[in-house]
């Protein structure tokens, strides 16, 4: 698939960018050049490649799921201004 300037404009129009004249051929030469190295990408063969997520082995260490609620609550409420039943106080604000 080759990209011509008339379709760097549009796309350019799509993106709402505003090109120069002299920006249209230099975009487009580009726009090819990236859509060549795609070509090249499709052409390897990978038939033979398993799919992976990561490059290395990866172990990941698990937590028990456990409901905990932190044990602070005492240290919490220390840092508020105003603390009532266990929970923050605030000024009322609905009338």
């Amino acid at each position: 698939m080759a990209v011509d300037d008339k379709m760097v404009l549009r796309v350019a129009g799509l993106a709402r960018l505003k090109l120069a004249p002299a920006e249209v051929p230099h975009l487009t030469g580009e726009l090819n050049s990236i859509l060549g190295w795609i070509d090249q990408l499709q052409a390897v063969d990978t038939g033979d490649v398993q799919p992976m997520d990561a490059v290395i082995p990866l172990t990941r260490a698990w937590r028990a799921d456990v409901i905990s609620d932190g044990n602070i609550q005492a240290d919490v409420l220390a840092n508020a201004p105003q603390a009532a039943h266990g929970f923050f106080a605030v000024p009322k604000v609905i009338e």
